[in-house]
């Protein structure tokens, strides 16, 4: 993002209003992602994400009845924040690709993952708690 930025043109954002969306994505960020690390910890299951297969119960309790990723869902919100704080577009539109590379490269084989491990009782939570928002 940071890379892109330097290389196009920045967009015409009021410094102060930038700030203020900054520091929303940011704040925001950073409680959704701690919340779902925390919830994991109190479980004791895994929060490495190259580690699926280590999972050792189904969260479905305080952040996790919003959003089946806080965690993802928590950098994605700091991601748009950096993008703000950079004033470019173009690093804006990287934070979307973050999302279609998570959910193709990370999210999906973490579902068939969880699937397998989890069975009836994961895809009736796939179908009443969405992926992202």
């Amino acid at each position: 993002m940071w890379l892109v930025s330097l290389l196009t043109t920045p967009m015409l954002f009021l410094a102060g209003i930038r700030m203020l969306l900054v520091g929303l994505c940011l704040i925001l960020g950073v409680a959704v992602a701690t919340a779902g690390v925390l919830i994991f910890k109190n479980v004791q299951t895994t929060v490495n994400p190259l580690r699926p297969q280590n999972t050792t119960c189904l969260v479905k309790t305080g952040v996790y009845q919003f959003t089946r990723n806080p965690m993802y869902l928590g950098l994605f919100f700091m991601l748009l924040g950096w993008g703000c704080y950079l004033a470019n577009g173009y690093a804006l539109v990287m934070s979307l690709v973050f999302v279609l590379y998570m959910n193709h490269f990370q999210i999906v084989p973490e579902e068939r993952c969880l699937s397998a491990l989890f069975g009836d009782e994961y895809e009736a939570y796939k179908q009443s708690v969405r992926r992202w928002l």
